[in-house]
């Protein structure tokens, strides 16, 4: 990874402290960006000593106070938890960004949850590419709560960006894995976590997975090459947790697994559908196997004693 190509420039990483934005600072700070996370309480040791522990974070990390929406402000519904901090937050960061005559250019992370809930089927031959964009109806017809916070948050953000002739590229990537730096458990490490410490059935779910650090890369990747423009889908591969438990049982042939579904056996499982990876490799993104990534989140959860196998 070239080492300066940040040296003399600044990027802001918004909610620092979290699992993908962590890599983020981390791999910027690596190039020589100076960065300014923000983040909900500077002086919480705890929720930001793994930040300025990185290397470079001395010299060219600054902290900053900043939460997206005012406490107190959140409805306990499910649904307005998600949206309002989804949508915005988002907002809030993009009207700073608009009055800022120094930004050149807003990365966007979203998420593929804002892609493939379109109503099509969801079959092995389908290929879902960026030209997809979730439905907010369905979302809200099938309670995807999460789903309809991106979606709706990714919308809004591409409707103030051309209103305001802000350069903005969005990303969309699947559940993230890998190493963790942040202290506390994020929920895609959490959903490893769950099948390996001990639960009786693995979900009936088929998803795309990808490693963190591919994430973070086409973040940086995104924001340093001038051409990149519109959204780009990140994942690496598309399976079942069947075959997720099966790729585990042989990196760790000694650990408890479920052997069945949480499906009646009658039930089908969920199909695999594909993703295209043809637009994020001219990011020149690479894609870690998703044996490697599970294998590095399991040594990372191990490491952190948060498993013990």
């Amino acid at each position: 990874m070239e080492s300066n190509s940040g040296k003399g420039k600044v990027v802001c990483v918004t909610g620092a402290t979290g699992f993908i934005a962590s890599w983020i600072v981390k791999l910027l700070l690596l190039r020589g960006y100076t960065v300014k996370g923000t983040v909900r309480d500077p002086n919480d040791s705890g929720k930001v000593g793994h930040l300025l522990k990185l290397e470079g974070a001395k010299e060219r990390l600054q902290l900053i106070k900043a939460n997206l929406l005012e406490e107190g402000s959140f409805d306990q519904a499910v649904e307005t938890e998600l949206i309002d901090p989804a949508v915005k937050g988002t907002l809030n960061v993009l009207k700073s960004c608009a009055k800022s005559p120094y930004v050149k250019r807003v990365i966007l992370t979203s998420s593929l949850a804002a892609v493939v809930y379109n109503g099509r089927p969801m079959t092995p031959e389908v290929v879902v590419d960026e030209t997809w964009f979730s439905n907010p109806d369905i979302c809200r017809e099938n309670k995807f709560w999460y789903a309809l916070s991106k979606t709706l948050a990714e919308d809004a953000a591409w409707k103030f960006s051309k209103e305001n002739s802000i350069d903005m590229v969005a990303l969309n990537p699947t559940v993230a894995i890998g190493p963790l730096l942040q202290p506390s458990l994020n929920e895609s490490s959490a959903a490893v976590l769950n099948i390996i410490n001990g639960a009786k059935t693995f979900p009936n779910l088929s998803f795309g997975w990808i490693n963190v650090k591919d994430v973070a890369n086409a973040h940086i990747q995104a924001f340093e090459i001038s051409s990149a423009s519109g959204r780009y889908c990140l994942v690496e591969t598309t399976l079942h947790y069947s075959d997720v438990v099966k790729i585990l049982l042989e990196l760790y042939p000694t650990l408890q697994l479920p052997e069945k579904c949480d499906c009646e056996d009658d039930k089908a499982f969920m199909p695999v559908y594909q993703v295209s990876k043809e637009k994020a490799r001219t990011l020149g993104i690479e894609f870690i196997p998703l044996e490697a990534s599970l294998k590095e989140t399991l040594e990372s959860l191990k490491e952190k004693n948060l498993v013990n196998f």
